[in-house]
Formats: C-alpha cells, sequence, structure tokens
C-alpha cells in the first residue's frame, strides 16, 4: 500500500471459557493498535434481552422469532469496550450468572447465530486498521478468511481456578463442572460448535502467564505482517 500503509489485519481467537482469550485479545489489540471485539459478550447482550422480555428459553422456536427484534452495539475500543442493546448499557447485567447460564441455548439457535455472525463481519469489515475478534466459532466460521488464527487451550483446572477468581467467591470445582458442562454444549451444538480451524494456531495457556501469551499472539501477527 502506499504512503508505508499498514494492511488491515484480521485475528481471530478462538478458545472456550477461561482459556484467556479476553485478557489477551484486548492486550493484543491494544498494543498493534488494533479495533477489538468481544463476540460472546453480543450472545450475552441477545440472551439478557430474551430473559428481559419473557421469552421462553426452552423453546427455539421463540427464540428464533424474536433473534431480529433488539438493537446490539458493539463498541470496539479495545481498552474500553462498550456493548447496549436498544441504547442500554449492558456490560454488567450481562455478565450476571442468570445470563451465563442460558448463553449456551440461545446461541445454539442457528437464527440467532446469522444474526449475530452478520453483526461481527460487518464490524470486522469497517475496522480501518484491523481487529481482533475473539469467540468461539469465528476462525471456522464467521471470518474463515481471518489473516490469522489462534485457538487458545488450557487445562480445565487452570480454567476454573481463572474463571474463579474473575467471579468472585466462586466455587472453584462447580465452576470447573460449569466449564466442562459449557464445552460439551459448544462443542456438539449443530450450528457452528466450538471447533478448532485446520489453520489455527494452538496456544495452550495453562503454563503461561498473560504477558507470555500476548507475546506469544503479537509475535504472531508481526510475523503475518510481515508476510512470513
Amino acid at each position: 500500500m502506499e504512503n508505508g500503509a499498514v494492511k488491515p489485519v484480521i485475528v481471530a481467537i478462538d478458545g472456550p471459557s477461561g482459556t484467556g482469550k479476553s485478557s489477551t485479545s484486548k492486550a493484543v489489540a491494544e498494543q498493534l493498535g488494533l479495533s477489538y471485539l468481544d463476540t460472546g459478550a453480543q450472545y450475552r447482550a441477545i440472551t439478557w434481552w430474551m430473559v428481559n422480555n419473557g421469552i421462553d428459553l426452552t423453546d427455539p422456536t421463540a427464540i428464533a422469532a424474536v433473534a431480529g427484534k433488539p438493537e446490539i452495539v458493539s463498541g470496539t475500543d479495545p481498552v474500553k469496550p462498550t456493548i447496549t442493546v436498544d441504547g442500554v448499557d449492558v456490560s454488567g447485567p450481562i455478565r450476571t450468572e442468570e445470563v451465563t447460564s442460558k448463553v449456551s441455548a440461545v446461541s445454539a439457535v442457528p437464527e440467532v447465530r446469522t444474526r449475530i455472525s452478520e453483526l461481527q463481519r460487518s464490524l470486522a469489515r469497517a475496522a480501518a486498521a484491523g481487529i481482533v475478534v475473539e469467540g468461539r466459532d469465528i476462525g471456522t466460521t464467521v471470518l474463515p478468511d481471518a489473516d490469522l488464527k489462534v485457538f487458545l487451550t488450557a487445562s480445565p483446572e487452570a480454567r476454573a481456578a481463572r474463571r474463579s477468581g474473575e467471579l468472585k467467591g466462586a466455587d472453584v470445582n462447580a465452576t470447573r463442572e460449569a466449564l466442562v458442562r459449557r464445552d460439551a454444549a459448544d462443542s456438539t451444538r449443530k450450528t457452528s460448535p466450538l471447533a478448532k480451524a485446520d489453520d489455527a494456531v494452538e496456544v495452550d495457556t495453562t503454563e503461561l502467564t498473560l504477558a507470555q501469551v500476548v507475546e506469544c499472539v503479537v509475535t504472531l501477527v508481526e510475523e503475518k505482517r510481515a508476510g512470513k
């Protein structure tokens, strides 16, 4: 490109809960001057809207019928990512246990995934410098042509310890069981299951500090930009 401009780079970071996706993605985006998108927050947002509106979440048809109704807007600044539903800031409410326990059921509905995936693609296209997009099916389904795909993993024990640290006072064993159940639900759903893309670089974060994981991903992005 002219004037030494850097080509926009799209980075997909996938993996199960508790592998450090959000912390890693935000830090990488901030360090490299990229936009950032937490796709899980979008699924939590649509779940929060459905809970608030009394939708029967045991009925996929009922979920599908209203999938297009809420207006979900994601801010992509890695330093202060925002998310609103119909103009309401939901960054706090979407992290409640009630939403967490229901998000798998909602996100398994094909109409929901289609709606949210379209939102994600439009945000990725609009990112002038490029974007780090984190989720569970970004490299496989949402952005299969991403410039770099990273799949983060960690042992269930490490993930539970991290997640219970985030959820103050949470029981580590209960958290571990919930994570394993979530993995099973996400990996076996018919639409866009959690899976590692064939061309993704797998990074096991079990024994790594956050800084080490960030350094690893930043290096991968820089190598990709340099055409290596």
